[in-house]
């Protein structure tokens, strides 16, 4: 049973300062589900004052000692998967096979891989007469989202243990659940105390307070661009080091060689996942303009596919969007798209046929649509497609630069060498080739307003690394 009216500070579970708390809502039924305690500045002390602690004998363990941290925490993650599972799909409304086969399991991923890199990675090398030595960073505040919780949570923590830094993570009100669980796992795996702190919170109260603080030398926040900017507003005065992973508005370009239907059904699967709900959904389909009438048809046989229903119901490929606030951001944009012009392909407004509560959304395309509509300029964070034309290469590649997002792009074509040219001028920090899979092995992080630093892997290892330089250094 998830411990969701204290805290996890100092190795124990402890009461806030100051009893104030929210209710967590399941999104498939808008009803109320959970208490949960919510922090304060106060609180954010005492984590900070244990994790500083902590740091002074965490900081010099060995890669040896990381190493079997994590391999524990590996072992009993993996018991307590489906139970992971469960939570993300109650709190933030995925298909329960979805929120157990990719959501939970992308916590393990994240784990897996950062052993692996922990086991070869080289903290110091000889660079002329120097020898480069690479620490932890110190003490690290995480902010985390809803979207993908357990993601952003493990892709934070498991480098920053593998660093060595100690932590305190927030994460999102909205999911908690997952959080607390990973804390359970953490205290079982031998964690030393201090090294992870868990508070939930609200953004302008805890994240604002960990940003804010003199006693953090960095925070990593994974959210939206407008919450970002506020992060390193806060950040700014005390020089910390300030990683993040933002919002996007990501093309995905489809040449007049690539199998059509192959590359459309595969770009309408991806924005539809988890019920558009993530940064890098190829939320603006650009296409030749001759072929504008044919990719809509195609989009909208696939959208019909879609079964939108309650996460623990059988077949259901699309559950609910997370809260009230989302739902009524994402109808005001769909109204926005029609207002402006757009051909509307499939969905619309309004909750799906046959369900009459919950925040479900209809799977919506649009089509005819131009880069200068709201639709293809804002960031929607929903089931909701923006199909584009575009005159030649040319103009393809200068529509999908054509914003201040840059997290990912998305190219099908015949050729994989002109795939390949696409990609290089494609302003985004990951771009996948035809349907090629993430790597978790591999950077993930933005461009422009998408993000300033890079997570998973060795490149996600490095945010939580200081530099420093021995010059002089004397062999023995």
């Amino acid at each position: 049973m998830a411990n969701r009216m204290q805290f996890y500070i100092d190795g124990a579970w402890i009461d806030p300062v100051v009893l104030k708390t929210t209710s967590t809502v399941n999104p498939a039924t808008a009803e109320k589900m959970h208490e949960v305690a919510l922090g304060s500045k106060a609180d954010v002390d005492k984590a900070v004052v244990a994790a500083r602690r902590a740091f002074e004998s965490f900081s010099q363990t060995g890669r040896e000692e990381r190493m079997t941290l994590l391999a524990n925490i590996i072992e009993i993650y993996r018991g307590r998967m489906k139970e992971i599972g469960a939570a993300i799909s109650d709190e933030m409304g995925a298909p329960l096979p979805m929120a157990e086969q990719l959501h939970a399991n992308a916590g393990l991923g994240h784990l897996i891989t950062t052993l692996d890199v922990l086991k070869s990675y080289s903290f110091e090398e000889r660079i002329g007469s120097a020898v480069v030595l690479r620490e932890p960073i110190g003490v690290v505040g995480m902010i985390t989202p809803w979207n993908w919780p357990m993601n952003q949570i493990a892709c934070k923590v498991a480098p920053a243990l593998a660093a060595g830094c100690t932590m305190i993570l927030k994460p999102s009100e909205f999911t908690p659940t997952c959080a607390l669980i990973f804390a359970e796992i953490l205290h079982k795996a031998g964690v030393p105390k201090g090294v992870f702190n868990l508070i939930n919170g609200l953004g302008p109260e805890v994240g604002a307070a960990m940003s804010e603080h003199r006693g953090l030398d960095m925070i990593s926040f994974t959210g939206s661009t407008r919450a970002g900017v506020d992060v390193a507003c806060r950040a700014a005065p005390t020089i910390k080091r300030v990683s993040q992973e933002l919002g996007g508005k990501s093309p995905f370009i489809i040449l007049d060689d690539a199998d059509l239907g192959k590359a459309v059904s595969g770009c309408v699967a991806h924005i539809f996942l988890n019920s558009g709900q993530s940064c890098d959904a190829p939320s603006r389909l650009i296409v030749p303009r001759s072929k504008m009438a044919q990719v809509a048809e195609i989009a909208k046989g696939v959208a019909e596919t879609l079964r939108v229903g309650h996460p623990r119901a059988e077949g259901t490929t699309t559950g609910p969007v997370v809260n009230r606030s989302q739902w009524d951001k994402i109808q005001a944009m769909i109204q926005a798209g029609i207002d402006e012009g757009a051909t509307l392909v499939a969905g619309g407004p309004g909750l799906p046929k046959d369900i009459e509560k919950g925040y479900y959304v209809r799977p919506t395309i649009f089509a005819n649509a131009t880069n200068e509509m709201v639709i293809s300029r804002e960031e929607i964070f929903g089931p909701v497609l923006t199909i584009i034309g575009a005159e030649d290469e040319n103009d393809a590649i200068r529509i999908a630069n054509d914003t201040p997002y840059g997290l990912a792009g998305y190219i099908f074509s015949g050729s994989p060498e002109r795939a390949r040219r696409v990609a290089r001028l494609i302003r985004a920090g990951n771009v996948y080739l035809q349907d090629a899979p993430f790597d978790r092995a591999a950077p993930f992080g933005g461009y422009k307003q998408s993000g300033n630093g890079r997570e998973w892997g060795r490149f996600g290892l490095e945010e939580f690394l200081e530099v420093k330089s021995v010059a002089g250094f004397i062999e023995t």
